[in-house]
């Protein structure tokens, strides 16, 4: 991301004509080999990046490299593509990481006196939380990334002990605010009632992907939503013998978008196609759904205040410190993960309950928090599948309830993308096997915290387990509906219900005006809009 304009990039690069422009490591070349695994033979297979053992440094050459972002001059690129010198022929066969191959060549070429210390960039580094070896499921290595900026950080770019032009990393679902922020300082303010400039979508499906690239869950889940968009047309804009606001459910979702208003998190923007039941006609209607509130404070409060919040999900980012499923949608054979968030305070041991939705305790540990603490989170090894229906995890101090927080895990009404049979929905939805979710039992803990199970409930979920069709969608909406709530729905199209607004119209649909992404030809100032 440009942290100056284009007119005072281009006033330095002509300044410096000729330079080339790269961060080096420093100076302990022995430690940068190490840490960088140039010593080490890799093999990417298999969407993983496999170590196999050991491979000799060159001799006779200066090892170095740094940041992967840099500016190189024409000649000295020209040089890299089509010279046939041992220099350029035998580092291209040594190297594959941009880290290092550009550095060692530049340095040990003809061109070396054009290299300054400098890639023009600032890095967001937070090695305490950038350093975790978050990534050893793709590769076998350790190393760190960059955390996003966010508005704290904004005094940064205002900076002038060094050039800098650019800036990394930015992610607008984690922050949107820094992004508006540095566009301003360059640029300005947007005229006055300029809409969506807080908003913010980001396309995770669309139809062109194909169903394919879909889970289970998350098909079962846009299912839900559409149908539950429906739901809303028909109770809120239906009028009694008119069938202008009814509709019935076809195909697969069009497209799904995330959507954040002023970086939070407000759900899942879904496009889907429906029969209007009045014209019998084929509309694409887009419906908002949001996640309800399932975070809940004890009722009255106990004198333990550090407890900020406790949410379940997958796809912990312990580096920006989220889960990047957002809304968390969970399914059978997914592992959740449960984190909470922690004020200041005196160290302390807090105890927390996973309750499945007949009441069997899957699950309890305890954790100590250090008073410095900001987030645990922890994945406790249930042995799956998890039975679906809403989950309550309790949290305890001194056995006294703090806080109870929900979430759901879904039915699924697909397997491989088709319509799940009864054979695999018992699979699936009867819970674990001799419904144990460990090897040990916390059957005794039932009584003392006064969480009953219930005989009628496991048989209702004894039933459950083998439905399928539109009994099993049944099912899924009535669960969906208990923790996500239709907010909008609108038509991209013409309608024949005359009261539902038009997408465009609204401030919250993937089609309403966003101006501050809107792109155009490149102008004479070297500026998109």
């Amino acid at each position: 991301f440009s942290c100056r304009t284009n007119d005072q990039l281009v006033a330095f690069l002509s300044r410096y004509r000729g330079m080339n422009f790269l961060k080096s490591h420093g100076r302990d070349n022995a430690r940068f080999i190490r840490k960088q695994g140039l010593d080490r033979l890799f093999l990417e297979c298999d969407t993983h990046m496999w170590r196999l053992g050991d491979r000799r440094i060159p001799e006779g050459i200066a090892v170095d490299g740094g940041s992967d972002w840099f500016l190189l001059n024409r000649k000295f690129v020209e040089y890299v593509t089509f010279s046939t010198d041992d220099l350029v022929t035998k580092m291209k066969r040594f190297y594959s990481p941009a880290e290092s191959f550009f550095h060692t060549v530049l340095e040990n070429s003809p061109y070396c006196d054009s290299m300054v210390d400098n890639n023009l960039r600032i890095t967001n580094w937070n090695r305490k939380l950038g350093c975790k070896c978050q990534y050893k499921h793709i590769v076998d290595w350790c190393g760190c990334s960059p955390n996003d900026f966010k508005p704290a950080d904004f005094h940064r770019f205002q900076q002038t002990a060094r050039p800098t032009f650019f800036a990394r990393k930015f992610e607008a679902v984690v922050n949107q605010e820094i992004i508006g922020q540095l566009d301003y300082y360059l640029y300005g303010n947007y005229p006055s009632g300029t809409p969506g400039l807080r908003s913010y979508w980001e396309n995770v499906y669309d139809e062109p992907d194909g169903v394919h690239t879909l889970s289970d869950v998350a098909l079962t889940m846009y299912h839900a939503f559409s149908r539950l968009g429906l739901r809303r047309a028909e109770t809120s804009f239906h009028a009694a013998g008119d069938n202008s606001c009814r509709y019935y459910p076809m195909g697969h979702p069009v497209s799904v978008h995330l959507y954040f208003l002023a970086d939070r998190f407000q759900g899942f923007l879904i496009r889907h196609h429906a029969t209007n039941l009045a014209v019998s006609k084929l509309e694409t209607l887009e419906t908002w759904v949001m996640p309800k509130k399932v975070f809940k404070i004890a009722s009255p409060p106990s004198d333990f205040g550090r407890l900020q919040f406790s949410e379940i999900g997958t796809e912990w980012d312990a580096k920006e410190r989220l889960f990047r499923n957002f809304g968390g949608l969970l399914g059978p054979t997914d592992e959740p993960v449960g984190m909470q968030k922690w004020g200041k305070g005196p160290n302390v041991t807090v105890t927390v309950i996973w309750v499945d939705p007949v009441n069997v305790i899957a699950a309890t540990y305890d954790i100590l928090i250090e008073s410095s603490a900001e987030f645990t989170h922890y994945k406790p090894p249930l042995n799956l599948p998890l039975r679906p229906g809403v989950w309550t995890i309790k949290i305890l101090h001194h056995w006294v309830q703090v806080a109870e927080t929900k979430f759901l895990v879904t039915p699924l009404t697909f397997s491989n993308r088709q319509p799940i049979k009864q054979e695999e929905a018992m699979k699936y939805h009867s819970g674990p096997p001799k419904n144990a979710y460990m090897e040990q039992s916390f059957q005794g803990l039932n009584p003392i915290l006064n969480i009953p199970i219930s005989a009628a409930r496991v048989d209702q979920a004894k039933r459950n387990a083998g439905l399928v069709g539109t009994q099993l969608e049944a099912w899924v909406d009535s669960l969906v509906g208990s923790v996500w709530s239709a907010v909008d729905i609108c038509s991209t199209g013409p309608t024949a219900c005359p009261v539902m607004q038009g997408c465009a119209q609204t401030a919250w649909s993937s089609l309403s005006p966003d101006p501050k992404s809107e792109l155009g030809p490149v102008r004479p100032d070297g500026r998109l809009r």
